[in-house]
């Protein structure tokens, strides 16, 4: 196949195949940007896309316990987007396969928890090094937040997950 990046007849690594917006009136969409996301101490380092489904700001109790504060940013992407490039023996996982908590064992913090049956991982935010593109939209169990906590933007809330 001519232009196709294989090297084969035709192949002319300068030439662009793709269409423009212009042509076609629809965005064009580039590869998707890789995030960096590590824990404190520098022994547990990952990437992910920046394709994120979802981003909310979770009061739950386990969330609060896991993270020690008022409330754990999260942003939400498909399991196989996730990547540990530095350190995965250095991984603490509270859990199973289809749902857990990973942390750094040497300093404790908290990088993300796999959910929906393992399909999926939520991101601590603050452990990303590079910002993603999307901003926690909604605080999500605020009837189990802290009481010592007042929530003061303007986000929707919700008693419990999100509702359709």
């Amino acid at each position: 196949m001519l232009g196709d990046g294989t090297g084969g007849a035709g192949f002319d690594p300068g030439r662009d195949d793709s269409v423009s917006e212009r042509e076609t009136g629809v965005p064009d969409t580039p590869a998707s940007r890789q995030l960096a996301g590590q824990c404190f101490c520098g022994g547990v380092h990952y990437t992910v896309a920046d394709e994120f489904r979802y981003a909310m700001n979770c009061h739950c109790s386990n969330c609060r316990r896991a993270t020690g504060s008022a409330f754990k940013p999260i942003a939400g992407i498909e399991h196989h987007k996730l990547a540990v490039t530095k350190g995965s023996e250095c991984l603490l996982i509270v859990g199973d396969a289809t749902g857990h908590d990973a942390h750094c064992k040497t300093c404790g913090s908290f990088l993300y928890s796999v959910v929906r049956g393992g399909e999926y991982v939520h991101i601590a935010m603050g452990s990303l090094v590079d910002a993603p593109a999307i901003r926690p939209s909604a605080h999500i169990f605020v009837g189990s937040k802290a009481p010592w906590f007042t929530i003061t933007d303007d986000l929707p809330q919700y008693e419990k997950h999100v509702t359709a």
